[in-house]
């Protein structure tokens, strides 16, 4: 199979996928390591199963620090706006999430000034109501993030491995130029050999006309 085959078909999977994703929502898992003393954003995203229908969200979210048996309510968010339910975190919880609308997939937070403190889990929670013509039916959908709260940024596995895996894709993609190279020049050069060839047959056997068979008396 050709490179060019290759990238035919990677290109109609990933069509595939982002149609299933309805084109406009896709569940990325949030990253699960923040600094101390640095903003990050604890993601939870949670996609309409079919786009058409119309829906409403509300979003809670809670935290459960390390070493603690029960979470605490932190964040709210509804058609309301946002409101900020644990002292703990006054003034330190941005709204990161959709914007400009109730129906709501995207329920990101971004934390400022993470502590050490801040480590531990975090649980989001959509209260969604899908609008049908003749009912109402309510969801609901929870994510769990796992933080870790570091002093110095490391690079996590996952980096290292689409790092490495990017310069493999890089050298094979030249490596097979190479060979494609090399190819089409043999093919070049044994076609103008054979050419040559040919030439040399010709200049040393040119053709005799005294042979070529006449006919005449034709009318």
């Amino acid at each position: 199979m050709t490179a060019l085959h290759l990238l035919l078909l990677s290109l109609f999977f990933t069509i595939l996928a982002v149609d299933q994703c309805h084109g406009a929502c896709a569940e990325v898992d949030s990253d699960t390591e923040a600094v101390a003393g640095q903003g990050f954003k604890l993601g939870c995203i949670s996609c309409k199963r079919r786009s058409e229908v119309e829906g409403s969200a509300t979003v809670e979210w809670y935290f459960r620090a390390k070493g603690d048996a029960d979470f605490i309510h932190i964040y709210t968010y509804n058609e309301n706006g946002p409101t900020i339910e644990s002292d703990n975190f006054m003034d330190r919880v941005d709204w990161n999430g959709s914007k400009r609308s109730n129906d709501i997939q995207d329920a990101s937070i971004y934390l400022l000034n993470v502590t050490f403190n801040d480590s531990g889990t975090y649980r989001c929670f959509f209260n969604r109501i899908l609008f049908y013509d003749n009912y109402e039916y309510n969801t609901v959908v929870s994510k769990v993030v796992h933080l870790t709260v570091v002093a110095k940024a490391t690079r996590g596995t996952a980096s290292i491995v689409s790092e490495v895996m990017m310069y493999v894709s890089i050298i094979g993609l030249q490596v097979w130029l190479l060979i494609e190279m090399i190819y089409c020049y043999r093919k070049i050069a044994a076609a103008g050999e054979e050419a040559l060839r040919e030439a040399a047959f010709f200049r040393s056997n040119p053709p005799s006309y005294s042979r070529i068979p006449r006919f005449e008396g034709i009318v």
